[in-house]
């Protein structure tokens, strides 16, 4: 019996890296390409940031995406257009499933979804990835992460186990046929295994890839901050994937950009223009001590890192956050007492400070990255014009030049 059950698990492993290999042969290329940043356009933000300015600057940390661009004109549900995809932050890298970190989370609206947090909430510990996907594809990447993990040895097969995967969403059905479900498991898989560390793509990438913030385009963005040795030299990270906000709405480095630029909003012939129908997803990560109270802590600042850029998380937003800390590893699976280190609350607001500061500028850096994209029934949304934003902010005195 228990050999037949190991036979089945390899063979269903040799059908699903197929599978992904073939999907992600599909793929577009989810490379930067060089594009400016918007530090690089000359945007101020306070704090230092770290090397790479990205979630991945906290070692260990990993980022992979599944983009799925395709079809145009009229929606034809099922067919397309295909505007979506799905991006894994895992918060040790190929470790994740087997070494949970300390985690917390924290809604500041709730119409939307983050699925296992119940248990986050329970336990103190995120165990496996964060994923972010579309709004009616979090079920099938709920599912695919334990698919992934049955494929891949976790656990033996004669044991007892389950898994509550944490998985995010933001709706992209402006540019994309969200009720085709596109998203298939082996576009999970791809983003798992795809996942590195190193720069991260960001823009009209993985789950980002249909969204829409501040009616500009939006999706994927990341930053992060480095605390100064006095306060610990510690390290938070962001990713967001923003799809959330109206544009009369939008600040950047407290400039009211949104209303200097009204031309083109993305639902300007919508029943709904006035009313703030998005969300947004942000994933904190950092190698500073802390357990779970402190980390919800931690997402709580996130709010205002949003509310910086202009976000009143209106009554159709979903905004969701999860922090997590990849100190004290071992600590959730220990047999034994286990030594934790933690840092004092009286030590930790310098990373409420990284928090709310890499917040703000992950989400414009996701909106300097995204290009004008052309979805559904001819849907257009303008990326944000860096020329317009430059002379902007000239305007007001607070360009870097």
């Amino acid at each position: 019996m228990q050999r037949n059950s190991r036979m089945l698990v390899s063979l269903f492993t040799s059908v699903l890296l197929l599978t992904t290999t073939v999907r992600a042969q599909n793929k577009t290329s989810e490379k930067n390409h060089g594009k400016p940043r918007a530090r690089d356009l000359g945007v101020p933000f306070d704090g230092t940031p770290g090397p790479l300015n990205a979630i991945t600057d906290v070692a260990g940390v990993t980022v992979g995406h599944t983009t799925l661009i395709s079809g145009e004109g009229k929606l034809q549900v099922g067919t397309g257009p295909v505007r979506t995809g799905v991006t894994a932050v895992l918060p040790r890298g190929p470790e994740s499933m087997s070494n949970p970190v300390f985690a917390g989370w924290f809604t500041e609206n709730g119409n939307g979804e983050m699925t296992g947090t119940t248990w986050v909430e329970e336990s103190g510990f995120l165990e496996g990835p964060v994923m972010i996907t579309n709004t009616h594809s979090v079920g099938v990447v709920r599912d695919s992460v334990i698919q992934w993990r049955v494929a891949h040895g976790q656990p033996d097969p004669a044991g007892y186990w389950w898994s509550l995967p944490v998985v995010a969403e933001t709706w992209d059905g402006w540019l994309n046929d969200i009720n085709g479900f596109h998203v298939k498991p082996a576009d999970a898989f791809h983003a798992i295994d795809s996942a590195s560390s190193g720069p991260v793509t960001e823009g009209n990438v993985g789950g980002g890839t249909g969204m829409v913030c501040n009616e500009f385009k939006g999706g994927i963005g990341t930053s992060s901050r480095k605390l100064d040795a006095k306060f610990g030299g510690y390290t938070v990270g962001v990713l967001v994937q923003c799809n959330y906000g109206l544009r009369p709405n939008l600040r950047i480095a407290g400039v009211p950009v949104g209303q200097e630029i009204p031309e083109d909003r993305a639902y300007a012939s919508t029943t709904f223009n006035e009313l703030d129908r998005g969300s947004i997803i942000v994933v904190v990560a950092t190698d500073a001590p802390l357990v779970a109270d402190q980390l919800k802590r931690v997402a709580r600042r996130v709010t205002l890192g949003l509310g910086r850029d202009g976000s009143i998380s209106g009554n159709g937003s979903g905004d969701i956050f999860i922090a997590f800390s990849t100190a004290n590893p071992g600590a959730a699976f220990a047999d034994h007492v286990v030594d934790l280190k933690m840092l004092p609350n009286e030590k930790i607001e310098p990373l409420f400070a990284a928090t709310v500061q890499a917040t703000e500028e992950a989400i414009i850096n996701a909106m300097v990255a995204a290009e004008t994209m052309t979805g559904i029934e001819n849907h257009k949304v303008i990326a944000l014009p860096h020329d317009r934003l430059r002379a902007v902010l000239k305007k007001y005195n607070r360009l870097n030049e």
